[in-house]
């Protein structure tokens, strides 16, 4: 059977005090629209509609792509009225249309294609839940089994406010019946908009069966309205993640202070310490320990690895045995190989670092191909900036590079050569020999410090 997807995300969002339309604020580093769409994409439907309405052009430059279609509400009349602006882009001829909600991100496949085939093209079928407080949702009205009606709170008398299960905001329907239905929607309530859960009372009146399927995490449902709904399923999604992880074996030491903003892989006897923040996709071998309050996106780190606290890593690859930090920094392109060790406040740039090469402090390496066992000194950099373009700097094996220095890229040292501490090597060093490039020092007999001159008053 065929389906259509409508995801509706015009709203404003008033109460999240922003600017930024609603849909695109961040949860797990991805916008809210975001989730949902990926959730839909499993489902591979013949048609997938986004309504956009405040911030419409910002919403569809950022989320538009191929399979998708946008349409725009304005101005916005109702959650009924939103499903309108979508039917003349529907695939008509798809058997089920699945009604989903951009400011509800953690909405499953499975939950949604679940809906989809509760309506089976015949059912109108409506996503419930029961949650401790009901206020300010839509309440199911049965008779026994049977769904008669969604009463808006607004609308709802003393009596039905104390029904606990409420509607979730998602629901599908058979296509042709839904087009039908929408069309005689009327807006005769207290808010004078166009109900989408009207339906529900057209659907009972022309015999249609209406069923109402719980939601199994009541999570999947939870909107996004304020900035305190939203850290709220921060906390709640980033839960779920580290229990996940824990339930493969990760040691986390404290659950409820890790955050995963991407997709993290993780080998067995993994250890990540508190205040951790994984981005984009990253990748930890077997034995990794990452420490306190480090943060790692984009990332390859190999079995044994040992990140040090409040390193940041960004594009980069850290060999087996690699000891890095803490406050190290790792930029893109970073490459370190087996037992590399980078400490504190060195920090890393498209550069690869052999087997066993040390920067243990101060250091700056940009642009640079480190030999093995090359041993680089706290307080030297590579100047690979002309001003104009980047040059590369080589280290041969088991160079050894004093403190304080200074590599003027384009250089070679070769192997096993020895630079002088506080050199500026402006060419290339010959392997096995010690280049020093400083000026000689001197001792200036007599010579008296300058004294500050006394104040004179007026």
């Amino acid at each position: 059977m065929t389906h259509n997807i409508v995801i509706l995300a015009a709203g404003r969002g008033t109460r999240m005090k922003s600017q930024q339309p609603k849909v695109m604020h961040r949860l797990a580093g991805r916008g809210l629209l975001q989730h949902v769409l990926d959730a839909a994409a499993a489902l591979k439907a013949s048609r997938t509609v986004v309504v956009v309405g405040h911030g419409a052009a910002t919403v569809e430059a950022a989320f538009g792509a191929p399979a998708r279609v946008f349409v725009r509400q304005e101005p916005q009349l109702g959650t009924g009225h939103a499903v309108q602006q979508a039917v003349p882009a529907l695939d008509h001829a798809a058997d089920t249309t699945l009604i989903l909600n951009g400011d509800v991100p953690l909405v499953t496949a499975a939950t949604a294609r679940a809906l989809v085939e509760a309506c089976g093209g015949k059912r109108l079928a409506l996503l419930t839940m029961t949650p401790a407080d009901p206020h300010g949702y839509g309440r199911i009205v049965r008779d026994g089994q049977r769904v008669l009606a969604i009463v808006e709170e607004k609308d709802a008398t003393p009596a039905q406010r104390t029904i606990g299960e409420v509607y979730t905001g998602m629901m599908a329907a058979p296509t042709k019946a839904l087009e039908r239905w929408l069309a005689a929607l009327k807006n005769d309530n207290a808010q004078r908009e166009y109900y989408l859960t009207d339906i529900v009372a057209m659907a009972v009146a022309d015999k249609v069966p209406v069923v109402g399927t719980p939601v199994a995490d009541e999570t999947e449902a939870l909107g996004v309205n304020s900035p305190q709904q939203l850290a709220d399923l921060e906390r709640r999604l980033q839960r779920r993640r580290a229990d996940a992880l824990m339930t493969a074996g990760v040691r986390l030491a404290d659950p409820s202070r890790l955050d995963v903003r991407g997709a993290l892989r993780c080998g067995q006897d993994v250890e990540i310490d508190v205040g951790c923040v994984f981005e984009g996709d990253v990748d930890l071998g077997d034995g990794v320990t990452i420490g306190p309050y480090c943060v790692i996106r984009d990332c390859r780190i190999d079995a044994g690895a040992r990140i040090e606290a409040f390193s940041h890593l960004e594009g980069a690859s850290v060999g087996a045995g690699a000891r890095v930090g803490p406050y190290a920094r790792l930029r893109p392109g970073a490459d370190l190989g087996e037992d590399v060790h980078v400490g504190n406040f060195v920090e890393i740039k498209n550069s690869t670092l052999a087997h066993g090469a040390k920067a243990n402090h101060l250091a700056y390496v940009g642009d640079a191909s480190v030999g093995a066992y090359v041993n680089y000194g706290a307080g030297s950099i590579t100047a690979n900036y002309d001003g104009a373009n980047k040059h590369r700097t080589v280290i041969g094996a088991d160079a050894h590079v004093g403190s304080n220095c200074v590599l003027v890229a384009p250089v070679t040292i070769g192997d096993g050569a020895t630079i002088g501490a506080g050199s500026v090597v402006t060419y290339d060093a010959p392997a096995g020999q010690l280049t020093v490039a400083r000026g000689k020092q001197v001792t200036i007999a007599g010579w008296k410090r300058p004294k500050k001159l006394k104040a004179t008053g007026n």
